[in-house]
């Protein structure tokens, strides 16, 4: 059950990450500077939130469940999908902090390439939460 409740909760991750990446951030990217510098600040922390949630919750579920059957596939799909804490850390948090640093009327070409950077970064988190919702799944079929 641990492990099912790991895929669940990965699935959603990946769900979300994926939304935010073919829908809303070429979505935003058709705002004006200023628009869409204004549309990604409350977007992003509500996504941070939920996102970093489910991370941490399918993580504890994938070691969990590991611990619990001894099957490494869980700890694997555990540990690709709390990579997203140190790689948010290391790529996306900068990027994050110089476009909250941008004063919405001073938005421009500079904060649409920060845009656009971090577009191809959350892409990243889009494949670690693919990739430890994919390894989930084939530890609980084979759990079957």
């Amino acid at each position: 059950m641990l492990g099912l409740l790991a895929l669940l909760t990965a699935s959603v991750f990946f769900g979300a990450a994926i939304y935010i990446t073919w829908a809303e951030q070429p979505a935003r990217l058709h705002l004006d500077h200023r628009a869409a510098l204004l549309q990604w600040v409350p977007s992003y922390r509500r996504g941070f939130e939920m996102q970093a949630t489910l991370a941490v919750v399918s993580g504890l579920l994938g070691d969990a469940a590991w611990g619990e059957t001894g099957h490494v596939l869980w700890g694997l799909g555990a540990a690709i999908i709390i990579m997203n804490w140190p790689y948010t850390l290391l790529f996306i948090m900068p990027v994050n902090r110089q476009l909250e640093a941008t004063r919405p009327d001073d938005a421009g070409d500079e904060s649409r390439e920060l845009l656009r950077l971090w577009g191809r970064l959350h892409a990243g988190r889009s494949a670690l939460g693919g990739l430890a919702a994919a390894i989930f799944l084939v530890a609980a079929w084979l759990e079957l």
